[in-house]
């Protein structure tokens, strides 16, 4: 062995992107694809668990329904954040997914509404673990010059999961009377994350969270892997021991130069979550309530989500050209200005028009942010600070359906104005964040 020891960031690059990195990409990305389903997934079966168990329109029990998902997502992440950088990233990455596979099938056969609730937030106390650990695996493993396309190529995911949920309630509603055909959304939503969690066992755990944790053997016996998949040989040199490291505590966020990093970003998820979720988890309800048949509503939400695709590829582009924080910042603008022309839209057309350009602007900042944050926080509290920032949005996911019935409501131009302000004060928090990690090392961007 080498006196001269190498740092994971130096071992990492130099083992280059390979098989091993895309494997974990289309492992990840499956589980993400899942999640976005059972996020979405009650938008698109309200109509069905309405007229199954008698709930009238703008029932309070469907916007618990609609809110039972976030509540659990917003215990999950707080909660596993933390332990992953606790115990390890590799077993939180299992046990989440196992979790979200039994309550998801669960709920499918939930014989009461009661109790449809209570699986729905137990599916998203599971899935609530999957965001901090995905991405803090996915940035750890990335070489620096692909990081943060990687990050992005992971949201896009999202995407997916958005077009096979909207393509399959519209399938399943020419199939089955709506009060059946949501069981069969339920069950079928929850298929992905039981393929994901068979592929997941072949991954290793992080090194970066291994060296902290002071195991070093497994830290060079998971860079063996990666060299091995990748057809490289490991360099015959130890891995340097990370310096000091902050206590993996919620307080260590809000200490030093991570406070105020932590508090704008927890700011920029708050407002962007509360856009996108009080527009997008309505949104089918208010097409409905407007005359259109459900068909149409499934089929206009397909194409808004076909239309999230532009707006990744575009932001996986810029946050290597233009950097994190402006690729975050502009997405964020265009999104709050895409709100007034949508309010705006006289026209069938028009409507749809600026809704698409609402949704790929609302994804591609997804993706620049989630690209950013996990750069931002060391490995020591990576997860905490990707399961804090979470907890924001999922705090803003709770909220967001309230201030959306308001489009039901007859108040259309106050709840968008609500959207449209808080995109906007996200984008100036993003901006003021001030760090710009394109091009860093995940240990120096951290420390920044």
């Amino acid at each position: 062995m080498s006196r001269n020891p190498a740092t994971v960031d130096e071992t990492i690059d130099f083992l280059g992107l390979g098989p091993f990195q895309w494997r974990l990409l289309a492992i990840c990305g499956l589980t993400w694809a899942a999640d976005a389903m059972e996020v979405l997934l009650m938008s698109f079966a309200l109509p069905g668990v309405s007229a199954a168990f008698g709930l009238a329109k703008g029932a309070p029990q469907a916007t618990a329904l609609l809110t039972g998902t976030f509540a659990g997502m917003l215990v999950g992440a707080v909660f596993w954040g933390w332990l992953a950088d606790r115990i390890g990233r590799r077993t939180v990455f299992l046990i989440t997914v196992a979790l979200s596979v039994v309550f998801g099938f669960l709920g499918a056969v939930a014989p009461s509404l009661e109790l449809l609730l209570l699986l729905r937030f137990l599916t998203g106390f599971a899935i609530g673990g999957t965001l901090p650990v995905d991405y803090a695996m996915m940035a750890e493993f990335v070489p620096t010059a692909w990081r943060g396309r990687f990050l992005v190529y992971l949201e896009s995911f999202w995407a997916v999961g958005t077009v096979v949920v909207a393509a399959l309630a519209w399938w399943l509603s020419t199939r089955f009377p709506p009060a059946e055909s949501w069981r069969w959304l339920v069950g079928a939503a929850a298929l992905p994350a039981l393929i994901g969690l068979l592929a997941r066992f072949g991954i290793p755990d992080s090194p970066r969270s291994l060296l902290v944790r002071g195991d070093h053997a497994g830290a060079q016996a998971a860079l063996q892997r990666v060299a091995r998949v990748n057809g490289k040989t490991l360099p015959e040199r130890s891995l340097e021991s990370p310096g000091p490291a902050p206590r993996n505590t919620w307080a260590a966020l809000f200490q030093g130069v991570l406070a105020r990093r932590s508090v704008l970003l927890g700011l920029t998820w708050f407002g962007l979550s509360l856009g996108y979720y009080g527009i997008f988890s309505w949104l089918p309800s208010y097409l409905r309530a407007q005359g259109m048949d459900l068909g149409m509503v499934y089929r206009t939400t397909l194409l808004l989500a076909l239309a999230q695709l532009p707006g990744y590829l575009l932001a996986a582009f810029l946050v290597e050209r233009a950097g994190r924080r402006a690729t975050l910042t502009g997405f964020l603008a265009v999104s709050a200005l895409g709100v007034y022309l949508f309010l705006g839209a006289g026209t069938p057309g028009a409507v749809l028009g600026a809704a698409m350009l609402l949704s790929a602007a609302l994804l591609g900042a997804w993706g620049a942010l989630y690209a950013y944050t996990p750069e931002l926080f060391p490995t020591a509290v990576r997860t905490t600070g990707m399961g804090f920032t979470s907890a924001m949005a999922r705090v803003a996911s709770v909220v967001s359906p309230s201030v959306g019935a308001m489009l039901l409501s007859g108040h259309l131009s106050l709840a968008l104005s609500v959207f449209a302000v808080t995109l906007a004060a996200a984008a100036a928090c993003a901006w003021a964040i001030g760090v710009e990690t394109r091009g860093q090392h995940l240990s120096e961007a951290g420390q920044a």
